[in-house]
């Protein structure tokens, strides 16, 4: 994948010209809606991600659910017929409530975006610094003709509500990755079953985030959710694991190049992409931004899709490290094949079920209830990367296909795409249960 050449760019233009990438139409000081507000925040949140050295993907699906809830409380605050999430998902106490007085929904939204990405990107180097200043500056200007006092008002209540999910996130368990979310001290478990390193980077001798598994919930907690362990471990070639392992081995002498782009279009790989819950959070942005979904549904459907991300990489860790499977290369060069590379890079963590799978899942059942099961898109999320868009006719058929991209690429066996599909279906299902628009 073409890496982008944000990084590049000359200290004077780094932020202006993020923004203006992303919104080359805006033009203060027109008022901003707070539905373009909302959408405008998120797309500069997905170049952040993709250009935050410690948002694993977890990490970021962790950013996605706090912005979305914050989005979500935010226009809450004002809107009667909005039911807040606080007491609904697990540990979030009743918010801040708007005081006497005009306010403006759109600046109240802005400054909660502002607050809440500066804190959860706060580690986020000169150029995803520069460019929150910027898109902050160049929104608020379209808040000009606002009288003062609205304005004053607004944005206290915004910096309000964000303080109020900040501090709630700083219990969850996930608020501080050391050593980009590797132990410093790790001894991989023994057993022929068992997880070893696949990499020669010395940082991947020990697994990304074994405790992840351990942060609190949104909705979910796996009790209501069956996860099918894995095929036993055997090396018998008339064994259901031989089989699986020789259908990856030879799945990848005989890839196509169809085969080939379906791989790389899901890969999402840290630091070149705004990683896998960024893609399906780029997919939701794309139909709120061209059907001109209105505020309060674009916030509901951006704080479902957050939390069901951020469950599912929680129960998904949480399975990884209790199964503690070996991955594909490790056993068919152990089995098969000494000298067999797999298409794509094995990610440093176990290998059931498959992360991919879980939160696509997990997303596709999401966004299915909200827009419906036959939704037809197209998921132009790489194309600024040389990634043709790929047509859908339903996001369970994007789902199903970004599984199957896993063992096409040689980093999972079929079982842990399969059940993590279903797992990842009875995630979502829990997030679909919120009541947020009357």
């Amino acid at each position: 994948m073409k890496r982008r050449n944000l990084l590049q760019l000359s200290a004077a233009a780094l932020g202006v010209s993020l923004v203006s990438a992303f919104h080359p139409t805006w033009a203060a000081p027109v008022a901003p809606k707070a539905n373009t507000v909302l959408t405008t925040w998120y797309r500069l949140v997905l170049e952040l991600v993709r250009h935050t050295a410690t948002y694993s993907p977890p990490v970021a699906s962790r950013a996605f659910a706090y912005l979305g809830v914050t989005s979500y409380e935010a226009l809450a605050a004002l809107d009667p017929w909005m039911t807040s999430l606080a007491g609904q998902v697990t540990g979030l106490a009743a918010g801040p409530k708007p005081g006497a007085g005009p306010h403006d929904a759109a600046a109240v939204l802005h400054a909660a975006l502002t607050r809440a990405s500066g804190f959860f990107f706060e580690n986020t180097g000169p150029t995803g610094q520069r460019a929150m200043v910027a898109l902050n500056r160049q929104i608020s200007a379209g808040f000009a003709d606002l009288p003062p006092d609205v304005q004053a008002r607004s944005s206290a209540l915004g910096l309000q509500v964000a303080e109020h999910i900040i501090d709630w996130s700083l219990t969850d368990g996930g608020a501080v990755i050391e050593n980009m979310g590797f132990p410093m001290d790790y001894e991989p478990k023994a057993g022929p079953a068992n997880w070893l390193p696949t990499s020669l980077i010395r940082l991947q001798q020990a697994p990304l985030l074994p405790g992840w598994g351990q942060n609190r919930t949104f909705v979910a907690d796996g009790s209501e959710c069956d996860l099918p362990p894995p095929p036993a471990y055997s090396e018998d070639p008339a064994s259901d694991f031989y089989q699986q392992a020789l259908e990856v081995y030879q799945a990848k002498v005989g890839l196509t190049d169809a085969q080939k782009a379906i791989a790389r279009f899901w890969s999402d790989d840290p630091m070149l992409s705004p990683t896998p819950p960024g893609h399906w959070i780029s997919i939701a942005l794309e139909i709120l931004i061209k059907d001109d979904i209105d505020a309060p549904r674009a916030a509901d459907v951006l704080a479902r899709l957050g939390v069901t991300l951020a469950d599912a990489f929680i129960l998904c860790w949480r399975e990884k490290f209790r199964y503690d499977r070996l991955r594909p290369v490790t056993y068919i060069r152990r089995v098969i094949d000494p000298k067999w590379e797999p298409l794509l890079i094995t990610p440093p963590f176990p290998e059931y079920p498959s992360g991919h799978s879980v939160q696509s899942g997990a997303a596709a059942e999401v966004l299915s209830a909200i827009f419906g099961d036959s939704f037809g898109f197209t998921d132009a999320t790489h194309v600024d990367d040389g990634l043709a868009a790929r047509p859908f006719a339903s996001f369970r058929a994007a789902a199903e296909e970004a599984a199957l991209s896993r063992m096409l690429g040689g980093i999972h066996f079929r079982a842990a795409n399969s059940q993590g599909l279903a797992y990842g279906r009875c995630i979502g299902a829990s997030a679909n249960l919120l009541r947020t628009l009357s």
